[in-house]
């Protein structure tokens, strides 16, 4: 633990105390909203879980990673590409009204093309098509996630609206969950309440975004509309082929096992989602604008904070993981109600996973700083093509423990790729 402290002293004292300070902010600011997002769901997920029964629970996991894809469509690699021109022209008013402005109307465009897919698929689909309302009615948390211009927030390193505006979100969702969900026949009003909370914080988001910063909205011009697109492919091809191992298995355990499975399968991965995002998914969001940053200034400085911080993640991974994996089956009790050990299992393999992205998470972002989205989509779209075959051949083989048994490969690859792919930089 001393050893830790050190290090992480050492690698405070390695940036300016304005930077040092802005970041620790913006840390705190997105960890009391992991705190509130984490803390909550640990509430609700147990009486949800209980309240509508694992099969409804699975349809709804099921549902939700299904509009995950449109989230995908929608954001399309803007959270890092506008997060980074944010960043670093902040200052230029003009230049960043041109930026807003692009990229909510190439979001807004590609929200409307989602909903004609998602109409497409529960009209011609069967499997679909039975529980249309359920699709539909999830939906309207892909608009939310559009309206939400965290990407903004992010660039000019005003994580607290983030912070805020998501955590009022949250207290709307559990207060509508446990105010209007009270048995199986309720399971609609599921994706009602999620669908109205990101709602409320993508209006909120907007509403922050033109009263608190000097900023207006422009029609863009065909120039600036390329240009954002151009600036996000390499990041979307790049999320897309993540999500074809990530988000995906949710989607294929439904699709080849059933909701009651996927149900089981889901909660799993929800627990293994907190152990992998907090306090993790605060540091990287809070640093990477910074290190963006700093990169432009000198080279071998981020690389050197990189390394440091991405130590420190490995060693709290080392200290805290292997609580949760000897813990597992009180856990998966402590939600389900009863003891599942599939899903221990799942849970366990998931975990092994999260060591592996935690221990990378600051080499990927690195990537991404120093501007080769090439090598990182092209890390990832490799992973996917060996990935996706492979959570299928599991399924089929282990049920749903085979998803978490090929994410917990997959994983490792994308890890020892970016390792040797780092080493190789020349900076």
């Amino acid at each position: 633990m001393r050893s830790l402290i050190k290090l992480i002293q050492k690698t405070y004292r390695m940036v300016d105390p304005h930077e040092g300070s802005r970041v620790l902010r913006n840390v705190t600011s997105l960890s009391w909203l992991q705190v509130v997002t984490y803390i909550l769901p640990v509430i609700v997920l147990p009486y949800l879980f209980r309240v509508i029964g694992p099969e409804k629970f699975g349809l709804i996991a099921f549902a939700q990673a299904f509009v995950q894809y449109f989230m995908i469509l929608t954001d399309y690699g803007f959270s890092v590409s506008a997060t980074k021109e944010i960043s670093l022209c902040h200052e230029d008013k003009g230049k960043v009204c041109n930026i807003i402005s692009a990229v909510m109307t190439i979001k807004t465009i590609l929200a409307f093309f989602s909903l004609l897919i998602l109409c497409i698929v529960i009209y011609f689909v069967p499997r679909f098509k039975d529980d249309w309302m359920v699709y539909a009615l999830s939906f309207g948390a892909v608009i939310g996630n559009t309206l939400f211009p965290a990407w903004f927030f992010q660039g000019t390193e005003s994580m607290k609206y983030t912070a805020k505006i998501n955590i009022i979100g949250e207290f709307a969702y559990v207060f509508g969950i446990f105010l209007l969900v009270h048995g199986t026949n309720d399971y609609l009003l599921v994706p009602v309440v999620t669908s109205l909370s990101a709602l409320i914080t993508g209006l909120l988001g907007q509403y922050i975004l033109f009263t608190r910063f000097d900023v207006s909205f422009q029609f863009p011009r065909l120039k600036d509309l390329h240009q954002q697109l151009l600036a996000g492919w390499n990041i979307f091809i790049s999320v897309v082929a993540i999500n074809a191992y990530t988000t995906t298995r949710v989607f294929a355990v439904g699709l080849l096992t059933n909701n009651t499975l996927t149900g089981f399968y889901s909660i799993a991965e929800k627990i293994a989602n907190v152990a992998q995002t907090f306090p993790l998914s605060s540091f990287t969001q809070a640093i990477f604008p910074r290190l963006s940053k700093i990169f432009h200034k000198n080279k071998m400085k981020a690389f050197e904070i990189m390394r440091q911080v991405q130590w420190i993640t490995v060693i709290v991974s080392l200290i805290f993981l292997p609580w949760i994996f000897i813990l597992a089956p009180f856990i998966v009790k402590l939600v389900c109600g009863g003891t599942y050990p599939a899903a221990v299992l799942s849970l366990r393999f998931l975990l092994i996973s999260v060591f592996f992205i935690s221990a990378n998470a600051f080499r990927v972002q690195f990537l991404l700083v120093c501007g080769k989205t090439d090598v990182y989509s092209r890390i990832h779209i490799t992973m996917a093509a060996i990935g996706l075959p492979l959570i299928i051949i599991f399924i089929y083989s282990f049920s749903y423990v085979g998803a978490a048994m090929a994410t917990a490969i997959i994983e490792a690859g994308v890890f020892t790729m970016t390792y040797f792919t780092i080493k190789k930089l020349p900076l």
